[in-house]
């Protein structure tokens, strides 16, 4: 299955593609989970990371460590080997919170979830890990469906907050190959010790 989403000869994921059904293709390995009911708002980001699928992998599928990366993850709770429950920020203040369901599993190569009923933001997406060309590590590709909150209305005003998920994608791809690549994650926030350091 990951073969089809990425039929180009790039590293974008099939739902940016240019081509006309890319977009379709993309949307169909991941709209036949019954409990994803009207979701309509399909994201997809790529990011080339200068290390081992192996290691990324093993990183990303303890999804207790998803919270060092993203942003927005309060946390994730482990509650068996298959199924986890999310909490995650939303605008004004909020939370939002599901349980989520591992739905296809390829070691090193792909997890793919859909949330349980009952969502709050019902969701469902895989991440694939390739080996990038000319041996420059690892391609990682997320591809995301979901449902805003209060439909299109919520997704404005998420997207106000930057807290919609076509922006967290990207931002949270960059963090984990910063983290990864390099241990940890740019900020350009200084701390008071940082700026108490550069005044010595």
């Amino acid at each position: 299955m990951t073969e089809d989403l990425f039929r180009g000869s790039d590293d974008a994921p099939l739902a940016t593609s240019k081509r006309s059904d890319g977009v379709e293709d993309a949307t169909r390995t991941l709209i036949d989970k019954p409990s994803q009911g009207d979701a309509d708002s399909l994201v997809a980001r790529a990011v080339t990371i200068n290390r081992p699928r192996a290691e990324l992998f093993a990183y990303w599928r303890d999804f207790a460590n998803l919270a060092s990366f993203m942003e927005n993850v309060e946390r994730v709770d482990i509650l068996d080997v298959r199924r986890s429950h999310w909490v995650v920020k939303a605008p004004a203040g909020r939370t939002v919170e599901w349980d989520a369901v591992i739905t296809e599993e390829k070691e090193n190569e792909t997890i793919a979830w859909a949330s349980a009923e009952g969502a709050d933001v019902p969701n469902s997406g895989r991440i694939d890990f390739r080996d990038a060309p000319g041996d420059r590590g690892t391609v990682v590709i997320a591809t995301i469906l979901y449902d805003p909150p209060a439909g299109p209305l919520g997704k404005v005003i998420a997207k106000l907050f930057q807290r919609e998920p076509a922006i967290q994608a990207r931002r949270d791809l960059r963090r984990f190959k910063q983290l990864m690549e390099t241990g940890e994650i740019a900020t350009s926030a200084w701390t008071s010790a940082q700026l108490a350091q550069e005044k010595d």
